[in-house]
């Protein structure tokens, strides 16, 4: 059974949110700190999430990286409806756990009010056209009662979710400790029960159910343990299937979550204490797993947390924080195509240069669990390191070996558009061009984050590089070492009607000779006027590319 200071901690929800929203932290950015997040719901080109708080607050984001405080609450000024009162006495406007989804083309926001310890509750609902507050259309209207519950009922009106089956029939699903967790169908139109027939579908110290419809199977997931006590918290996410939308819902092993059933997924690790409160979405082939946890390393503020959910073999649902896997990539800036370079000549720094495919253009990651990465160059091993562990704005980035401080790890975060945001462990700034510089040799530092392109970075396999790479066959470049740069490059005998590029790189991935061909060109006499060193020659004809290195005498 629920007792007194969860739900007293709930009631001081927002509170809570406004003190966690000046706290550091490494996972997303911006003021995170929410409680009982609805799913992520996108209205226009903007993203949103509600969650408990006075009034019904909110959290919006254009990329689903960076999270800004909703302008007002649903209910401004506590001016919610009078209705509630009649049904949870004593209520004083701390809406708990609210849901939102698009139908019919409004927005239907499902809120849930109660009171301390009791099952004196009920789930309301209110409509919107537009979630953008600056639109002369905006106007939350409210529907009044969906469902209530006072103490002598079996369940507990809270934490409501809703569902569609593969009828495109809608669904609510609600419960607490209080009675478990029911399942009872809507009308499409309404958004309110069509009758009074309701399936348990979990029971045992549950709350905060959601179901997901993956392939031929309903997936409902549930919490377990006790929320709202910070790091003390010992919630977690459990899950079980069924052929229908009102179960019985099985796990893994066969049991029944109407049994105390369920397979675990998604448990306490790191700085991650107590996750719950389940959200699905899914854009553009990727879905997104929202959900609260309790920050570990910020004395167990709540915040709100976004992995990915795959689906395994088997076909049971997998959440993990880590958006890429072990392996080996070139690290392009998503504004200038630019790559990360360290120590390409003796320097220690870490640059952007243009892309040549040299090994010291190639990094490691190693996955540490959490989202978070060591990074190292795959030329000598060394790791991408912040110089004298600075947290401060600026920092710059180096190479050094690695010792597992925080100040050589990265935790990632994966942006609305594929692109990646690497965010130091020694602080909350994230990895950036300066300036958004589209020069080679800038070297790379970390700043506050303000979405610029210059923060986000994609991700290209090795493998799939040196692949486009070796396209071009049949060239060789003569003689090595060159004089003053003078040297040939032989395409061989080729019938492709494209000009030929040919560009020299100095180590410093710096480009320092560039020169185009015609078609018919096949003996191509390169003049690069080059002081005596090492350099790495590309040759491109289409998307053909061969690259070899150098030496100049």
């Amino acid at each position: 059974m629920r007792t007194l200071f969860p739900r007293l901690f709930r009631a001081l929800g927002l509170l809570g949110l406004l003190l966690a929203a000046g706290r550091p932290a490494q996972a997303l950015q911006g003021a995170q700190g929410v409680h009982d997040p609805s799913t992520i719901i996108k209205s226009g080109n903007t993203y949103w999430v509600f969650a408990t708080g006075q009034g019904i607050y909110s959290m919006y984001s254009t990329d689903l990286v960076n999270w800004t405080p909703g302008p007002r609450a649903v209910f401004v000024n506590n001016a919610y409806p009078s209705w509630i009162n009649m049904r949870v006495p004593g209520f004083t406007g701390n809406f708990w756990a609210p849901e939102c989804v698009f139908q019919n083309g409004k927005y239907y926001l499902y809120y849930s009010c109660s009171t301390f310890g009791s099952r004196v509750s009920a789930i309301g609902l209110a409509t919107n056209v537009t979630l953008d507050p600056t639109s002369p259309s905006y106007q939350w209207q409210d529907q009044g009662e969906v469902i209530s519950t006072d103490n002598s009922s079996a369940v507990n009106a809270i934490d409501p979710a809703i569902f569609r089956d593969a009828s495109n029939n809608l669904w609510l699903t609600y419960g607490s400790y209080f009675g478990g967790i029911r399942i009872t169908q809507l009308n499409a139109t309404t958004g309110k029960p069509v009758g009074t027939t309701q399936a348990a579908v979990a029971n045992g110290g549950v709350e905060a159910s959601y179901v997901k419809q993956h392939g031929s199977w309903y997936y409902l997931f549930i919490n377990r343990g006790t929320c709202c006590q910070g790091t003390s918290s010992t919630y977690y996410i459990q899950v079980g299937r069924s052929a229908s939308p009102t179960g019985p819902f099985l796990d893994k092993t066969g049991a029944d979550l109407n049994n105390n059933g369920g397979s675990v997924l998604l448990n306490a690790a790191g700085r991650y204490i107590g996750p719950g409160h389940t959200g699905i979405f899914e854009e553009n082939g990727i879905t997104y797993f929202s959900h609260h946890y309790y920050d570990g390393y910020d004395a167990g503020a709540p915040k709100l947390g976004i992995a990915q959910l795959t689906w395994d073999a088997t076909d049971w649902p997998v959440v993990s924080r880590d958006w890429v896997r072990t392996g080996r990539y070139e690290i392009a800036t998503a504004g200038n195509g630019l790559v990360w370079a360290g120590g390409c000549a003796s320097a220690s720094t870490i640059t952007q240069a243009v892309r040549t495919g040299q090994a010291c253009q190639q990094w490691d990651f190693t996955a540490l669990g959490n989202g978070n990465y060591k990074i190292t160059n795959a030329q000598g091993g060394l790791a991408a390191s912040v110089a004298n562990c600075s947290d401060a704005n600026g920092a710059l980035l180096q190479l050094s070996v690695y010792a597992g401080n925080d100040c050589q790890q990265y935790h990632l975060d994966r942006a609305s558009d594929g692109t990646l945001v690497f965010a130091s462990l020694n602080g909350n700034r994230v990895v950036e061009v300066p300036f958004a510089s589209a020069n080679p040799g800038v070297q790379l530092g970390l700043f506050d984050y303000n979405g610029c392109t210059c923060q986000h970075w994609s991700l290209t396999s090795t493998a799939l590089a040196t692949a486009a790479g070796q396209r071009l066959a049949g060239v060789s470049i003569y003689p090595v070492p060159a004089e003053r740069g003078a040297f040939t490059v032989d395409l061989g005998p080729t019938k492709d009607a494209e000009a030929t590029t040919v560009l020299v790189f100095n180590l410093l991935g710096q480009p320092v000779h560039r020169q185009t061909y015609a078609p018919q060109q096949t003996r191509l006499a390169v003049a690069a006027a080059l002081s005596p060193g090492t350099y790495l020659v590309r040759v491109q004809r289409g998307e053909a590319v061969v690259t070899q290195k150098q030496t100049v005498q």
